[in-house]
C-alpha cells in the first residue's frame, strides 16, 4: 500500500516538476526571443528585464517547487533512513541466526564426538568381555579334556590291570599244572571239595 502511494506521489511529482521546468524554460527564453526578434541592443532595460525575469523565476520556483521539493527530499531521506534501519535489523537477525546455527553445529560436533567415544568404549568393553568369555570357555574345554583323558587313562589302566591279572593267573595255572603231577592235582581237587562241603 505504501509503495503504491509512493509510486503515485512520485508520478505526480514528476508531472508537476515537468510543468514547472517547462514554464521556467519558457520564461527564461522569452526575453531572449523578444530581443532577438526586435534586433535591439541590450540596454539598462534589458538587464532590468533579465533581473525581473530571474526574480520571478526564483519566486515561482520557491512558491511552487520549494515545498513539494522539500517534502520529496524529506520523504526520500526518511525512506533511506528506514531502509538503512531495516537493513541493519535484517543484518542483526542474520548474524543472530548465523550464531545460533554455528552453536548448533558446535553442539552437534560435540554430540558426535561423545557418541563416537561411547561407541569406542562400548566396543572395547565388548571386546574385553568376549576375550574373557573365550578364556573361560578355553579353560572349561581344557579341564573337560583333562578330565576325559584322566578317565580314559584310568579305564585303560584298569583294563590293562585286569588283562594282566588274567594273564598272570593263566600263566600261574599253566606253571602250576606243569609242575604238579596227576596225583597232586587230584589231591588238591579233593581238598577243595572237602572245604566246600564243610562250608555248606
Amino acid at each position: 500500500m505504501k509503495k503504491r502511494f509512493l509510486k503515485k506521489e512520485t508520478k505526480t511529482m514528476g508531472i508537476y516538476n515537468f510543468a514547472i521546468f517547462s514554464l521556467t524554460f519558457f520564461i527564461l527564453l522569452s526575453p531572449n526571443l523578444v530581443y532577438a526578434a526586435g534586433g535591439a541592443e541590450e540596454g539598462p532595460l534589458g538587464w532590468l528585464w533579465r533581473i525581473l525575469n530571474f526574480t520571478i523565476l526564483v519566486v515561482l520556483l520557491v512558491k511552487f517547487v520549494g515545498k513539494p521539493l522539500k517534502n520529496f527530499l524529506k520523504q526520500r531521506s526518511e525512506m533511506i533512513e528506514k531502509s538503512i534501519k531495516d537493513a541493519q535489523e535484517a543484518k542483526q537477525i542474520a548474524q543472530k541466526a548465523l550464531a545460533e546455527v554455528e552453536e548448533k553445529l558446535r553442539l552437534k560436533d560435540k554430540e558426535i564426538a561423545e557418541i563416537l567415544a561411547v561407541a569406542k568404549s562400548s566396543g572395547e568393553e565388548e571386546k574385553k568381555r568376549l576375550i574373557e568369555d573365550a578364556e573361560r570357555l578355553k579353560s572349561k574345554i581344557l579341564e573337560q579334556a583333562k578330565s576325559n583323558i584322566d578317565h580314559e587313562i584310568k579305564m585303560a589302566k584298569e583294563i590293562i590291570k585286569a588283562e594282566a591279572v588274567e594273564e598272570a593267573i593263566k600263566l600261574s595255572e599253566e606253571k602250576i599244572k606243569a609242575r604238579l603231577t596227576k596225583e597232586e592235582q587230584d589231591k588238591i581237587l579233593q581238598d577243595s571239595i572237602k572245604l566246600l562241603g564243610v562250608k555248606n
